[in-house]
């Protein structure tokens, strides 16, 4: 059982870019082809999509009527307090909470940076650098 939060949707109704659950992996969509519906069968679905947080990239073949997960992420901003080798430290300018969030594609920051994050129970991820003034 997953840590996160989940909601249900018809696969036939995502949309490239939104995120959705592949075999236990939150992914977000890259690619989605529908097949038109043959003599006896349903539409069906075709979606490439990409780990948020591991990079990996999953497939999915579905009737488009079928249901899906999708996860409920929190978005938040944080400040950079430390740089602790392979990991940041960080604080949540909101709560005030601090995490430890993996460097992955953000190897330059430093303490005081401003970044955004994505959270899914326990995961962490940061999206993107803010610059100082938004």
């Amino acid at each position: 059982m997953s840590d996160y939060d989940i909601k249900f949707a018809q696969v036939g109704q995502m949309k490239l870019g939104q995120f959705i659950v592949i075999e236990d992996v939150i992914c977000k969509i890259d690619s989605m082809d529908r097949s038109k519906p043959g003599k006896h069968g349903a539409a069906k679905i075709r979606m490439t999509a990409t780990g948020v947080f591991n990079g990996k990239k999953m497939n999915l073949l579905k009737p488009a009527d079928t249901a899906v997960e999708v996860p409920l992420l929190g978005k938040g901003n944080a400040q950079i307090i430390a740089d602790l080798g392979d990991k940041y430290q960080v604080m949540d300018t909101a709560d005030y909470q601090t995490y430890e969030i993996d460097k992955a594609d953000f190897k330059n920051l430093n303490a005081g940076d401003n970044i955004e994050y994505l959270k899914a129970g326990a995961l962490i991820k940061i999206v993107r650098e803010k610059s100082g003034n938004e």
